[in-house]
C-alpha cells in the first residue's frame, strides 16, 4: 500500500493515524484502514498482507451488530479496506474496559500498583484472571506518542468531558463490552478487554472507529481457560500481544532510545495469518481474501465509484 495520500473530489481534510489514513470528505469521514502495525505506540515498519481488510471487516461486522446499543458512524464499506460515514466531533478520550488481568493491567499490578485509572484492584489477584466485575480504565487520546492512563474523575474534574456526557459513555461501554462477551462467547472465544472510541454527532453520542477488532481488543479460547489459569500457564488468545511480546522478548517496549528489532518474512506471514484466524474465529464467516497486487489503485477506483453516488 502505497505512502502518498490519496486526493478524492470534495476533499477538506486528511490525517494520518498510526493504522487508519482518515479523509474528510464535505461533512463525512472517508477512513482507509492500511496494514501498517503500531506496538506500544509505534508504527512497526513492515505491513501485514490483508491485516487493513481483516480489521475494517470486523468493525463493520461489529458496528451492525451493536447499533441496537449506541448510534455509531458507519455508512458504507465502498472497498474492503473502507469505511464511509458521518463527521463526529471526538472526545479526547478511548474507553478502555477490562474483564481480567492481563497485559497492562497486569505489568501494572506486578509492578506493585494497586489502583489504576482510580480503581483500587484487590491484593493476590493472578495473571490472567478473571476480575470481580468488568472495571474502566480511560485513557487520553494522543496524536503523537504514548496514550496515557487517566481516571474517570480526572477526566470530568480537568473539564475534558461533562459528567453528563462522562456518565453515559461508561453506560455505553459496559453494554458494549457485555455484547461482545455475549458474542465472543458463542464462538468459543473470551473477550478481555477491549476499548471504545466515541464522538458527537447532532449532539447524540455515537460510536466511532472500530470495535472489537484484535488491534483494540484481546481475546482469550475458552475452552483451555481454566486448566491453564490453574496451572499459571499463558493463556491460548486470539489478539495483538502476542507481536508485543515478541518485541518485548527482543529488547523492545517503545522506550526513547529503543531500536525496533528486525521483522522477518516468517514473522510477518505468521501475523498477518493470526489476523486472519481472528477474523475466521470471532465472525464465524470465511474469509475471503481480495486481490493485493494492486491494493492502492483498488481502493482509489472502488472508493471513486461509491462517491459518485453520494
Amino acid at each position: 500500500m502505497s505512502n502518498v495520500p490519496y486526493q478524492f473530489p470534495n476533499q477538506t481534510s486528511f490525517y494520518k493515524g498510526k493504522v487508519r489514513d482518515v479523509y474528510g470528505i464535505g461533512d463525512h469521514l472517508l477512513m482507509i484502514t492500511s496494514d501498517r502495525i503500531s506496538a506500544f505506540d509505534v508504527v512497526l515498519p513492515r505491513l501485514i498482507p490483508f491485516k487493513g481488510q481483516v480489521l475494517n471487516q470486523i468493525a463493520s461486522y461489529f458496528l451492525q451488530k451493536t447499533a441496537d446499543i449506541v448510534p455509531n458512524w458507519l455508512l458504507a464499506t465502498p472497498d474492503p479496506n473502507v469505511a464511509f460515514g458521518f463527521k463526529c466531533q471526538p472526545f479526547p478520550i478511548e474507553m478502555v474496559i477490562r474483564g481480567y488481568l492481563v497485559g497492562h493491567l497486569w505489568r501494572e499490578y506486578k509492578a506493585g500498583k494497586r489502583s489504576v485509572c482510580g480503581v483500587s484492584l484487590p491484593e493476590g489477584l493472578l495473571e490472567n484472571q478473571q476480575l470481580p466485575t468488568p472495571i474502566i480504565t480511560p485513557t487520553t487520546k494522543a496524536s503523537e506518542g504514548h496514550d496515557e492512563d487517566i481516571s474517570v474523575e480526572e477526566i470530568i474534574s480537568q473539564g475534558i468531558v461533562s459528567k453528563e456526557y462522562m456518565d453515559e459513555l461508561c453506560q455505553i461501554t459496559h453494554r458494549l463490552f457485555q455484547r461482545g462477551q455475549e458474542m465472543a462467547a458463542e464462538k468459543g472465544l473470551i473477550l478481555v478487554d477491549t476499548k471504545y472510541e466515541f464522538g458527537l454527532y447532532e449532539g447524540k453520542i455515537m460510536l466511532m472507529d472500530e470495535i472489537h477488532t484484535p488491534d483494540s481488543s484481546r481475546y482469550f479460547y475458552k475452552a483451555p481457560y481454566a486448566e491453564l489459569f490453574a496451572k499459571g500457564l499463558a493463556q491460548k488468545q486470539l489478539s495483538k500481544e502476542f507481536v508485543r511480546e515478541w518485541l518485548i522478548a527482543n529488547g523492545f517496549q517503545g522506550k526513547e532510545g529503543q531500536q525496533v528489532p528486525t521483522i522477518t518474512d516468517e514473522f510477518v506471514q505468521q501475523i498477518s495469518e493470526r489476523y486472519i484466524l481472528l477474523y475466521e474465529e470471532i465472525t464465524g464467516l470465511k474469509f475471503n481474501k481480495e486481490p493485493q497486487e494492486d491494493l492502492y489503485n483498488r481502493i482509489y477506483t472502488n472508493t471513486i465509484q461509491y462517491l459518485k453516488h453520494v
